[in-house]
């Protein structure tokens, strides 16, 4: 629902005063309040508001890593892409920026799930992206959905029609918008891509304040830009995602392993013969350097109430153990509600998180993991995960969801929720220089993760030959680069 059009004079609200323009003299907001001196820009109408509230700009001022803080001088509510794009054109008039904020989570835990102020944009504009919050239309193939709305909100509406997206996240509590604007990877990946690679099409307000349709075939160079583009080219406002039918259960088998040959040997097996519809790894760190035991959670699906025949898809397989449950496909996919739960009654959510996601390569995995493992500990990951598991590269279908140049690439995702009295300090140390041997060994980062001091070199170096692919975009929709400056690619 749109809310009701406001007047010009309530268009943008302060704490006790209403702001009538931005001051590009003294670069403040210029309010009712306060003295004109100098050049006053006035704002230009919205149906939506724009508000200076303290208490709102800090809710947008750190995001789910919890390692930096980035408060914008204002927050826009927008009921729908002409707001976006009267913001984005008034930002750049005034040299000011502007980033989406997914606002994501349940309940009162809103937040950007950003990990390391990928979407803060610190004394700029950001933007709710929660008010864009409908689902247009749901057909037998596909779904139009505002990029606010969560793949919790789309699944929920899709599963009562027998319905599903294709490539989830396993966290569904996240915005549409913000997943395909970096990728959205998920236990599908090697199936179906990223979430990213199920979008048929898009809308979309350039940096140069422009409402756009992007597809394959229409602006296709826009298309494959601002789809895992790290936000550099526009903010998506909608998007047309696939949809296939969906099973009505889930068998979940459950490998270990205290070999780490063995681990990875069964994971390249079971991606290259696609015996299973969902596929995770995951390693465990024991405690007292002790080797690290290994996991793999691969799934199937079945729509009756005879379970498939578990010794076929262990074929040529050799964990040291095997565990078999049965959920409804609805349980399997919202397993993350529970482990999030947990989190937040351990008191960690709302600590410091930094977070490493890495493309390895299939080949220098085992030298990377022999390199990485020993220097972590239980403390180190706390309640979270570790997870690590292969994908063919050719399922990313978009060039700026860069991998490394191999068939297969594995996903290390160091998902650590550290004691909340440790220094981040350390880990992000510990990132940066595992970034640096990872990089050595041809690995590309997934953007979510917290490496600090990334210099211009090094997004050239990660975007390579599609640097050049990037810059274009941005020159040509984000010239005077207004856009999502949190990534830093463009300082």
């Amino acid at each position: 629902m749109n809310p009701t059009p406001l007047s010009r004079r309530t268009l943008l609200t302060g704490a006790a005063a209403t702001v009538i323009g931005y001051n590009t003299t003294t670069r403040t907001w210029a309010t009712t309040d306060t003295p004109t001196r100098g050049r006053i820009t006035p704002l230009p109408p919205i149906q939506g508001t724009l508000t200076t509230n303290p208490t709102t700009r800090n809710t947008h001022a750190h995001d789910f890593g919890r390692l930096t803080t980035n408060t914008p001088y204002a927050v826009l509510h927008p009921a729908g892409a002409p707001d976006i794009a009267t913001i984005i054109d008034f930002a750049r008039r005034n040299n000011l920026k502007v980033a989406m904020n997914g606002q994501s989570g349940t309940g009162n835990d809103l937040e950007s799930h950003s990990n390391y102020g990928q979407a803060g944009v610190a004394g700029g504009i950001s933007i709710n992206a929660r008010a864009l919050n409908r689902i247009h239309t749901i057909t037998p193939t596909n779904a139009t959905v505002d990029t606010g709305v969560t793949w919790a909100q789309l699944t929920e509406a899709t599963l009562a029609q027998n319905l599903t997206p294709p490539a989830l996240t396993d966290y569904l509590h996240l915005s549409i918008g913000g997943t395909i604007s970096i990728g959205g990877i998920g236990s599908t990946v090697h199936k179906h891509g990223l979430q990213a690679d199920t979008v048929e099409a898009i809308e979309i307000v350039t940096g140069t304040g422009r409402i756009l349709t992007a597809s394959p075939t229409r602006n296709p160079d826009l298309f494959h830009t601002a789809l895992a583009g790290a936000g550099q080219v526009g903010i998506i406002t909608k998007a047309t995602l696939k949809l296939v039918p969906a099973p009505q259960n889930a068998r979940i088998l459950t490998l270990t392993y205290t070999d780490q040959h063995t681990f990875l040997t069964d994971q390249q097996t079971i991606l290259n013969d696609g015996r299973f519809p969902s596929q995770v790894g995951e390693i465990l760190i024991q405690p007292n350097g002790q080797p690290p035991h290994y996991k793999i959670e691969a799934v199937t699906h079945y729509n009756d109430t005879t379970p498939p025949n578990p010794t076929p898809l262990l074929t040529g397989l050799n964990p040291t153990t095997t565990t078999i449950t049965d959920q409804t496909y609805r349980e399997y996919t919202y397993r993350a509600d529970t482990f999030a739960d947990t989190i937040k009654n351990l008191g960690y959510w709302n600590t410091p998180k930094p977070w490493l996601s890495l493309f390895l390569p299939a080949t220098t995995t085992p030298t990377f993991l022999n390199h990485t493992l020993p220097q972590l500990t239980p403390d180190d990951i706390g309640p979270g995960l570790l997870l690590c598991y292969p994908f063919h590269t050719n399922k990313l279908t978009h060039p700026l969801a860069i991998t490394p140049n191999e068939p297969t690439a594995y996903l290390f995702d160091l998902l650590a929720f550290p004691h909340p009295t440790t220094n981040p300090t350390t880990h992000l140390t510990r990132n940066r220089n595992l970034y640096n041997t990872a990089t050595q060994l041809g690995a590309k980062r997934y953007l979510v993760g917290a490496i600090p001091h990334m210099t211009p070199t090094d997004w050239q170096h990660h975007y390579g030959p599609h640097w050049t692919t990037l810059t274009n975009a941005k020159n040509t929709y984000d010239p005077t680069h207004t856009l999502t400056p949190g990534h830093n690619i463009f300082p």
